[in-house]
């Protein structure tokens, strides 16, 4: 299928007379519609018997080129002229009105139809901008998605919601008309936003939440538009957070028992074992091809654990034997509507950690051990548990009737009511699931810590253990990603941020993330010599110094415009005194500090936590600016 994309002021068209027998009933021959982006088609003679395909995948490359522009509306415009191989007028006809359809699905996006098989006249004014006018061509062969068995069969499957509360009484709520009942949500209304949000089941998003913002305006991350959307770039600020979040989680794991490991990031898609459980996983994966395979990226760390523990020599005494691997990184090819910042990706650094269990009983005692291990962890990170996140629970019926007192422990656990979903049946691999899920601003919950309960790759992957009689016998598995993906940590803490913003304090990080922890500002070009000679009190502190010449006020608002939490002014009278004037970011205060008080203060504030130095200058004057 061939596509000429041009953004418009306006578009009129209308239909003259029919060009083919085949050409459609109309009503309206004539259509105006103001800015949209219109798109003329002509389906190929590669695309016949192949129209949903291509239908689906163009509708996908046209719902990013109109994001890209800002456009909401779409004209669909038949234009057999754009190929010289056009597909008999059935087939073409066919295609165009399943890409319609397809476009239809997108969230947001109104769509017209300029009428098939006529001859027309049209009057259109193209915008002229960059990306104004675009040319694509669509096919099936390349780039098919893959849509896993359990991602079709969770988009039919029936859910039953309920709320459940710490004194194990089970809720049953429903939606309607954007009015939940069944439960009081008075006390917990971040709770509603999150039911509402997984009821509705619409991710795709509209409008750009608070931390994009933030993520530009302090230099951490940004889109990057030559790779494949969902794939980020991260500045030194950002890669600094980064880097330190994939350490703590990894050395914290290592500390709760973790058995780290590296494995390959592609898979032999024919692999009869792998693509078994592909189809039961709820993922869109991404395809690539070798010389002479088809493969496909992970999307989690599961294959390559589960591949080195079917070679393992295991015995029962090594268990639960806990696997970990920081997946930097899992791919999974999310829907274009749903892509927003840090929050939802298609590469990203998941820490994955599965534990090989003897049997359910062993398999819920480890849980419980690894959901108090992911409190402890989260806390130290920064979060409130569980004030800032939302409890999910996704069971089977019969594992609920079975095992009701232990889903309850976790509930209680928590310390507030969680939201659970349940199925008739099994149609993933696990029959309990947990996550801690964050709501944002613009009432979307994203899921960071999980955790499930296998039954069947064990047996999937013939991985064995040894038990106490002598016998083979297959693990449960255990799936837990401790902190959730390191992006999506990114994400909460900068939409917490924002929270704590709406709500009159000044927005930050935790300091031992914060990139700069103090920024040394002297007054005038007369105390920058002293002011150098400070930065050596600063040992594992990440302290700069602005050498600008801004005046004191600029710099002292740029300091605030990142967060800094410490600035320390230095003028003649700190010269003289031998002290700083500081400003305590986080309570508003102004104390008068030696440099050494302020290092150690900040290194007690962090103590236990991972430093690393800025990748930066350590003077202001020095440092490029990635995002102007």
């Amino acid at each position: 299928m061939r596509l000429l994309l041009v953004h418009a002021d306006y578009i009129n068209f209308k239909a003259k007379e029919k060009a083919l027998k085949a050409a459609e009933e109309i009503k309206e021959k004539e259509q105006r519609v103001e800015e949209c982006l219109v798109v003329f088609t002509a389906a190929e003679k590669t695309d016949e018997g192949k129209e949903d395909v291509v239908a689906h995948r163009a509708a996908g490359q046209i719902a990013s080129d109109a994001e890209k522009v800002k456009a909401e509306k779409i004209v669909v415009y038949p234009f057999v002229h754009l190929t010289d191989g056009p597909a008999k007028p059935e087939s073409a006809r066919k295609a165009l009105d399943l890409l319609v359809k397809e476009l239809q699905k997108k969230e947001g996006l109104q769509v017209w139809k300029a009428p098939f098989g006529y001859y027309k006249e049209f009057e259109l004014k193209c915008k002229g901008h960059p990306l104004a006018e675009l040319s694509r061509r669509i096919t099936a062969e390349a780039g098919k998605e893959e849509v896993s068995e359990a991602l079709k069969a969770e988009e039919k499957a029936k859910s039953y919601w309920y709320v459940l509360d710490q004194e194990g009484v089970l809720h049953e709520i429903s939606l309607k008309d954007e009015e939940i009942t069944g439960y009081d949500f008075s006390k917990y209304p971040n709770l509603e936003k999150f039911a509402r949000y997984e009821m509705k089941k619409v991710r795709a998003v509209k409008q750009e939440p608070p931390h994009v913002r933030f993520m530009r305006e302090l230099e951490l991350a940004d889109y990057e538009p030559g790779s494949d959307p969902g794939n980020m770039r991260y500045y030194p600020k950002g890669r600094l957070i980064k880097s330190l979040l994939e350490y703590y989680v990894t050395k914290r794991v290592i500390d709760y028992g973790g058995v780290e490991i590296e494995t390959p990031i592609m898979y032999d898609f024919e692999h009869p074992t792998l693509k078994k459980y592909l189809n039961r996983f709820p993922a869109r994966q991404y395809i690539v091809y070798s010389p002479n395979k088809k493969l496909f990226l992970r999307f989690a760390a599961c294959f390559g654990q589960f591949l080195t523990a079917h070679d393992a020599v295991i015995s029962y005494r090594n268990l639960p034997l806990r696997l970990y691997e920081l997946a930097r990184y899992a791919f999974r090819a999310e829907q274009r509507g749903e892509l927003t910042g840090l929050r939802r990706l298609r590469a990203f650094t998941m820490p994955d950690c599965h534990a090989l269990c003897a049997d359910i009983p062993q398999a819920k005692e480890e849980m419980m051990v690894r959901f108090k291990f992911q409190k402890q962890l989260q806390t130290e990170i920064g979060f409130k548990i569980p004030e800032d996140f939302e409890l999910a629970i996704r069971v089977t019926k019969d594992f609920w009737n079975e095992n009701k007192d232990f889903v309850v422990s976790l509930v209680k656990e928590w310390g507030k009511p969680a939201l659970v979903e349940m199925w008739d049946k099994r149609f993933f691999y696990f029959v309990l699931k947990y996550e801690w899920n964050f709501v944002d601003a613009l009432g979307k919950a994203s899921a960071l810590n999980t955790d499930q309960i296998d039954v069947e790759n064990g047996e999937r992957y013939d991985i064995r253990y040894t038990d106490k009689d002598g016998s083979q016998k297959h693990p449960v598995i255990l799936h837990m990603s401790p902190s959730g993906a390191i992006e999506r940590v990114m994400y909460a803490m900068l939409e917490k941020a924002y929270y704590d913003q709406q709500a009159g304090k000044k927005p930050m990080l935790p300091l031992w993330l914060s990139p700069t922890q103090v920024r040394i500002i002297p007054v005038s070009e007369k105390q920058l010599e002293y002011a150098k000679s400070l930065l050596h009190e600063f040992e594992g502190v990440r302290a700069d110094l602005d050498d600008t010449d801004e005046t004191l006020g600029k710099k002292i608002r740029k300091a605030e415009k990142e967060w800094v939490p410490y600035i320390a002014v230095v003028g003649e009278k700190e010269v003289e005194s031998g002290t700083l004037s500081v400003r305590i970011r986080e309570t508003g205060e102004q104390k008068q500090m030696t440099a050494q008080e302020l290092a150690e203060l900040v290194r007690e504030k962090t103590k236990g936590m991972p430093f690393k130095k800025l990748s930066l200058p350590v003077f202001l004057s020095k440092r490029p600016v990635f995002v102007g």
